[in-house]
């Protein structure tokens, strides 16, 4: 039986760690203030390892933004059941997302991408490798619901955006400008409770059905 070539597990242990070491890094120093040399010394490897995974520094921060996203909301979850309820399928996504945006780290790169210091090309990168992505993921999501009898939705790609906009709320508009009050865990799943009854009732084959 053939072997796995040596050494390959620990190439993806090493992977690993500069992706984490990036998650940790970016948020806490910025892009400009975040070197290669700190992201390898803070994930045990040299500089050349970084490189030989990441072949800039541009190409890491668009993978550790796509790797937490991947982390907090896996593909999986936006796989349609057309047999179970679409209630609880949305609360899943919602409570994930939720959780993601209103993370100490991810405020922070929203922080950042939001400053008129930062340059086009590194917001690009961080909406195609984040928001874009994850709106694709939840459009065909929708679009399968569609398809399948549970929703009733005009314009996919508006209700896609309207969800989420409707998520983040005046909460994460309050953590963005850090004038939010500390929130119980009850505050919160009745606020996406309500978003997802909100968006029922709009897009339901029987309006007011959930």
């Amino acid at each position: 039986m053939k072997q796995a070539a040596p050494g390959r597990p620990k190439d993806l242990e090493k992977r690993a760690a500069i992706l984490q070491a990036g998650k940790r890094l970016f948020p806490r120093q910025g892009f400009d203030g975040t070197s290669m040399d700190a992201i390898a010394a803070e994930a045990g490897v040299s500089k050349l390892t970084v490189y030989s995974h990441f072949t800039d520094k541009e190409t890491l921060f668009k993978s550790v933004i796509e790797a937490k996203c991947e982390e907090q909301l896996p593909p999986e979850l936006f796989l349609a059941d057309l047999q179970g309820p679409i209630r609880g399928q949305l609360l899943t996504i919602a409570r994930a997302f939720f959780a993601l945006i209103t993370a100490e780290e991810s405020i922070a790169l929203h922080r950042m991408m939001t400053s008129q210091a930062q340059p086009t090309k590194l917001a690009q990168l961080f909406w195609e490798a984040g928001p874009k992505k994850l709106q694709a993921a939840f459009e065909a999501f929708l679009q399968a619901e569609v398809d399948g009898g549970q929703l009733e939705i005009p314009e996919v790609w508006r209700a896609t955006s309207q969800f989420f906009c409707l998520l983040k709320g005046e909460l994460h508009a309050r953590m963005m400008c850090g004038c939010s009050e500390p929130f119980c865990e009850t505050a919160t799943e009745d606020h996406i409770n309500a978003t997802v009854d909100m968006f029922l009732r709009a897009y339901s084959p029987c309006r007011g059905a959930a």
